[in-house]
């Protein structure tokens, strides 16, 4: 661990915050001098106090050992390219339009890797009046189900939860080209072009 960056960057933080040394101290319940001590890389946080240093100045505590944040690159705006997160445990849907490191129920998540979908595998689509009705045969059982649908066009993404012991039936407004993708709880994230 280096100090000398972990108090650099608890300095900074603090100050985007707005907080004194002595506010942030207070709220700490320890001495702004401790404060003062680490932002000088006198010293670094004991490991009690990282959760409460973490909460208060906004960052995860990996960061604050590192002793810096990093900064995704600019990805632009198509939507198309959008990252897609589900928690294990909660089963959290997250959408990410760059890079992300997200966690949820305590746990760093992976982002989802899209695979083409097989002739068997696609969604079948058919148009009623101005809307695309998507249905499937997929399983829809708690241990085995598509957890959610998703279009994506350049401009915007949809998203539609669906449900166990569902059948799997929606209707979206019919756009011009894009990707539909979905999560099956079992064999992960598939998509096809319309």
């Amino acid at each position: 661990m280096d100090c000398s960056k972990i108090g650099n960057l608890i300095l900074t933080l603090r100050k985007e915050k707005g907080l004194t040394q002595k506010e942030l101290a207070d709220q700490m319940h320890i001495s702004d001098r401790t404060i003062s001590k680490w932002e000088r890389g006198q010293g670094c946080p004991d490991i009690s106090l990282l959760q409460d240093l973490s909460s208060l100045l906004g960052v995860n505590i990996e960061e604050i050992l590192d002793g810096e944040l990093t900064t995704n690159d600019f990805v632009g705006g198509n939507m198309k390219k959008s990252t897609y997160f589900v928690c294990p445990a909660c089963h959290n849907i997250v959408l990410s339009t760059g890079n992300a490191t997200i966690s949820c129920c305590g746990r760093k998540l992976d982002a989802l890797v899209p695979t083409k979908a097989t002739d068997e595998e696609k969604l079948e689509i058919s148009v009623v009046e101005d809307e695309w009705y998507i249905s499937s045969n997929h399983s829809m059982n708690k241990d085995h189900y598509i957890s959610f649908i998703a279009f994506a066009t350049g401009e915007q993404v949809q998203i539609i939860k669906q449900y166990p012991e569902w059948a799997l039936q929606t209707r979206i407004p019919k756009r011009k080209h894009g990707k539909l993708l979905w999560y099956c709880t079992q064999h992960g994230l598939f998509y096809q072009l319309i």
